[in-house]
């Protein structure tokens, strides 16, 4: 007769399941796992160090590149304990347009998660509708921050520009020709409030689509039900946030329970979960979809009807415009000096934190009054989450530690920091 012994293997870091750089030694007995014990640190970049040698304003585009999937939340966060410090408060519209690329950043942010996760489990279709729609929003990104990713578009004291008054059109090219252009820039004629108000009117046939995929599919299911499951007392234990919270049936959100920029004027519901497995995770962030979406559109709304300031009146944090600067040399001087230099802090410490797409973002500044922080931490949601990855997958089958990093939707640029 076979004996069969314990043995040891190691997961990723370059299994495609792994998320990037996550290397899991697994304990097995057979085909169940006894012990997981994630290796992390393979893409520390020492993000927080870096910024204590930077000006405030030097270190947004580092944000950006923390949890590289949500990006503009990150540098939310940052901007709003910056903001605190100074004690400033910004304009309105501009507090509209973050909570409205907020949203969208989540969308982007559950779409990603939406198609890994399914991608990973097996389902192949998910992936290619979902980045359909991420496309859209990309080219809003893009709008207002000339770039697709790391927009670096907040400020401290609002936002970077105005929202365009045009969208990017498609070009003619030798791939396509003049009848598929109509096609495709027909809801590119007018600004980007113009083509986000498209967008949201047809998102929600699109989140149809992925629960006609997903939602009662048998196999998701048996590949979903009952595995990872958190309890909700644990789940608070482990310092889970976000959906792995609600997703346990604590009604914990951040923009509801401690509400920051206008969310406490904006209509939404916080959807929880009842047995705390894979399955009502995705629930959660399904249903999660569909509120950003809510959010977005009442963000149209008040902007399209508000015209007005999108920086704070203060010559000290806002640069001047470009138009000023190449014709005044004192206005070109004090641009550099913004820049180069920054502004110095009052003396003291903030904790500031967001609602990010997964789970409470936080940053603690502290300052000693000069133009940099004295020091940067940075609450990575992941972070708990991952810690938890052990007690998670005990007694699981080793496909099943698939289903769980992908549940705990984790990106190793804000866990290694």
């Amino acid at each position: 007769m076979k004996q069969f012994k314990n043995f040891t293997m190691n997961f990723g870091p370059q299994h495609p399941a792994a998320h990037g750089v996550l290397r899991l030694v697994l304990q097995m007995d057979g085909e169940v796992i006894k012990d997981a014990d994630p290796h992390i640190g393979l893409l520390h970049r020492a993000t927080e160090k870096l910024a204590e040698s930077k000006p405030y304003n030097q270190s947004i585009g580092y944000m950006d590149r923390l949890d590289y999937v949500s990006m503009m939340c990150n540098e939310h966060a940052y901007v709003l304990a910056i903001e605190k410090l100074l004690n400033i408060d910004i304009p309105d519209r501009a507090k509209y347009i973050r909570v409205m690329f907020d949203e969208i950043t989540r969308i982007l942010n559950h779409l990603l998660w939406l198609g890994a996760h399914a991608l990973d489990i097996g389902a192949m279709s998910v992936f290619l509708y979902s980045f359909r729609e991420r496309e859209d929003l990309m080219d809003c990104y893009e709008a207002v921050s000339g770039t697709r990713m790391h927009a670096t578009y907040y400020r401290p004291g609002g936002v970077s520009r105005d929202l365009p008054e045009n969208m990017p059109k498609y070009e003619k090219s030798t791939l396509r020709d003049k009848s598929e252009l109509k096609d495709l820039n027909y809801n590119r004629e007018g600004s980007l409030l113009d083509f986000l108000e498209d967008f949201v009117s047809r998102f929600p046939e699109c989140i149809n689509e992925y629960e006609d995929l997903l939602t009662d599919n048998r196999i998701w299911k048996q590949r979903t039900v009952g595995i990872g499951v958190v309890e909700p007392e644990r789940a608070l234990e482990l310092g889970f946030t976000g959906p792995m919270l609600r997703g346990s049936g604590i009604a914990w959100d951040l923009r509801k329970k401690q509400p920051y920029e206008v969310y406490n004027k904006l209509k939404f519901d916080i959807p929880i979960g009842k047995t705390g497995d894979s399955y009502d995770r995705y629930l959660v962030r399904i249903e999660e979809l569909k509120q950003s979406n809510k959010i977005i559109k009442q963000c149209i709304d008040w902007l399209k009807n508000n015209p007005g300031p999108i920086m704070v009146d203060d010559a000290k944090v806002t640069p001047p415009n470009r138009e000023t600067m190449k014709e005044d040399m004192e206005a070109l001087i004090h641009h550099f000096k913004t820049f180069t230099e920054g502004y110095c802090t009052p003396e003291g410490e903030t904790y500031t934190a967001i609602e990010a797409p997964k789970g409470e973002f936080g940053i603690y500044l502290i300052s000693d009054g000069a133009n940099k922080p004295y020091r940067l931490k940075i609450r990575a949601p992941g972070f708990s989450h991952l810690s938890a990855l052990n007690e998670m997958c005990k007694n699981h089958m080793l496909s099943d530690v698939v289903t769980i990093i992908g549940t705990q939707d984790i990106v190793f640029g804000e866990i290694d920091r």
